[in-house]
C-alpha cells in the first residue's frame, strides 16, 4: 500500500509536467517505443527524447532528489551548524531532528531562492515552452549552481579532487567537471560548519565548567553538572536570542 501511493504521488506530481505533450493524445498506458526509421515527426524533433522516456528520467530525478539537495545546495551547512546548536546547549531531543531538518530546509531554499530563480527563468521555462532542446536546458540549469558552488568551494579543495581525478589543472572555473566540483563544495561546506560550531560551543562549554567547579567547591561531587548548567545555558541562549544571531550569521555566511 505504501509504494502504490508513492507511485500514485509521483504521477500526479508528472501530470503537469506531461500536460503540454499530452494535449493531442488519447490517455493510454505508458509504453517504451524506439523508432529506427525517421518520419516528418521525428525529424523534427531531432534528438529530443520520447514522452515516456522523459517520464523515467522524471522518476529518476525524484529519486536522486534528497541527494542533490543535500550536496549541492546550503543545506549541508544548515543541518550542521543547528545539530552543534542543540548539542551543545545539552538538549539531546529539543529541538526534534525532524524541526531540525524542516528549518535547516527552509532557509536553504531561502538562501538558494536567487539561483532556483534562474534556474526557473533560464532553463526551467524556455524549455517548457519548447524554446530550447532538453540538453540546453541542463546546461543553462547547471550555470547557477556552478556558480553558487565555486563562491563557497575553497580553491585548495578542488585541486585536492583535480589531483584525485588525475587531470590537468583547469585553465577556467568553468573547465571543472561537476564530478570534481561537488566533493569539493561539500567538504569545503562541511568545513565551515565546523568552524562555526566550535565558535557555538565555547560559551556553553565556559558554562558548564563553572558549574562544574561551583559544584565541587561545594562538596556536591554526585550531582551532574549538566542537570544545573542546562537552565543556565538555556537562559543564556534565550538573552542574547540565539535563534535571530544564529539564523543571521548562517545566511550571510553564504557570499
Amino acid at each position: 500500500m505504501r509504494c502504490s501511493s508513492l507511485v500514485l504521488l509521483a504521477l500526479l506530481l508528472a501530470m503537469p509536467w506531461c500536460a503540454g505533450y499530452a494535449q493531442a493524445q488519447p490517455p493510454a498506458l505508458p509504453g517504451l517505443t524506439l523508432q529506427l526509421s525517421p518520419d516528418a515527426h521525428s525529424s523534427a524533433s531531432g534528438q529530443e527524447l520520447s514522452l515516456n522516456l522523459q517520464v523515467v528520467l522524471l522518476f529518476t530525478v525524484l529519486a536522486l532528489g534528497p541527494m542533490l539537495v543535500v550536496m549541492m545546495t546550503s543545506f549541508t551547512r544548515m543541518v550542521v551548524v543547528l545539530s552543534f546548536v542543540r548539542h551543545a546547549i545539552g538538549t539531546q531531543q529539543l529541538p526534534p531532528a525532524q524541526m531540525i531538518i524542516g528549518l535547516a530546509l527552509i532557509l536553504s531554499a531561502f538562501v538558494m531562492a536567487p539561483v532556483f530563480g534562474q534556474i526557473q527563468t533560464q532553463a526551467l521555462k524556455p524549455y517548457m515552452d519548447n524554446q530550447i532542446s532538453q540538453s540546453e536546458a541542463l546546461a543553462k540549469a547547471a550555470v547557477p549552481l556552478r556558480t553558487f558552488m565555486l563562491r563557497q568551494t575553497r580553491e585548495q579543495d578542488l585541486a585536492l579532487f583535480v589531483e584525485l581525478a588525475h587531470m590537468d589543472p583547469p585553465a577556467t572555473p568553468d573547465d571543472i567537471p561537476l564530478h570534481v566540483l561537488v566533493p569539493g563544495f561539500v567538504i569545503s561546506e562541511l568545513r565551515v560548519a565546523f568552524q562555526i560550531g566550535f565558535v557555538i560551543f565555547i560559551p556553553f562549554l565556559v558554562i558548564d565548567m563553572v558549574v562544574a567547579s561551583v559544584l565541587m567547591s561545594m562538596g556536591m561531587m554526585m550531582v551532574p553538572p549538566v542537570m544545573v548548567s542546562l537552565p543556565f545555558k538555556i537562559l543564556l541562549f534565550v538573552l542574547v536570542d540565539g535563534w535571530y544571531l544564529l539564523v543571521k550569521s548562517l545566511v550571510l555566511s553564504f557570499h
